[in-house]
């Protein structure tokens, strides 16, 4: 049974993700939500407390919750974190279709990427992202197979991330990354709800582990309108030589 303050923290999430509360306007006092849901200070804290976790607010001292925008969803620059992780975060419901699983010889393009050979085998596997009834992400995965020998949709449905570390203790450890405006391919209108967009911002991602061997190549491709990047930077002072 959920409790008074995961019951109102849904009721707040729902009215800021339907308009209700607009972006940068202010949620009720907690005086005011004290009084409408009839409970205590510290529920409405604490259901405060999880919408400022989940994102959906910024609680400024002496200013009152600021209802932040969740049309867009964050993505991580520099993390390495499988979508299944990422989902948890994320604001309504979320499916993967997995497209296509499919065992291939590489072409020209593939073995560049992945440093393979044309008698090598890849796994490409090719899954959009679902998220509140929108297919607004298609991910395309090319894995070597002599690092992974077996995989099937169900795997890739879950999370394959998941599937190599725990079942076949791969050590995933670091990925260069590259985002890029690409204009959007046969596969991008048939999987993805494009709409009026003829071009979609892909992420590519080499991913390598933990002995440095490259494993994977990824192009995650998505929907313009629907992402924003985002980065935590620290500044650091160059010393003068």
């Amino acid at each position: 049974m959920k409790t008074k303050a995961q019951r109102i923290y849904d009721v707040l999430a729902a009215n800021i993700q339907n308009g209700t509360y607009k972006p940068n306007s202010k949620l009720p006092s907690e005086h005011d939500l004290i009084a409408q849901y009839d409970v205590s200070r510290g529920t409405i804290r604490t259901a405060l407390d999880m919408l400022s976790q989940d994102g959906y607010i910024q609680r400024l001292k002496g200013k009152g919750s600021i209802v932040l925008d969740v049309a867009k969803y964050n993505f991580p620059v520099t993390g390495l974190v499988s979508f299944k992780e990422v989902s948890k975060i994320m604001h309504g419901q979320v499916r993967t279709i997995v497209n296509e699983l499919l065992l291939i010889r590489p072409d020209d393009f593939v073995q560049s990427q992945l440093d393979v050979g044309p008698t090598d085998d890849v796994w490409r596997v090719a899954r959009t992202r679902e998220i509140q009834g929108e297919r607004i992400i298609l991910d395309v995965d090319y894995f070597d197979r002599k690092f992974v020998p077996y995989l099937t949709k169900d795997i890739c449905a879950d999370s394959i991330y998941e599937y190599l570390e725990k079942e076949l203790n791969l050590s995933i450890s670091f990925a260069k990354k590259e985002i890029v405006v690409d204009s959007a391919t046969d596969e991008d209108k048939a999987w993805l709800d494009l709409g009026d967009f003829s071009y979609v911002v892909v992420v590519k991602n080499h991913v390598y582990l933990e002995d440095v061997s490259l494993f994977q190549y990824t192009e995650s491709r998505h929907r313009p309108d629907k992402f924003q990047f985002v980065d935590f930077a620290r500044r650091n002072y160059l010393s003068k030589k």
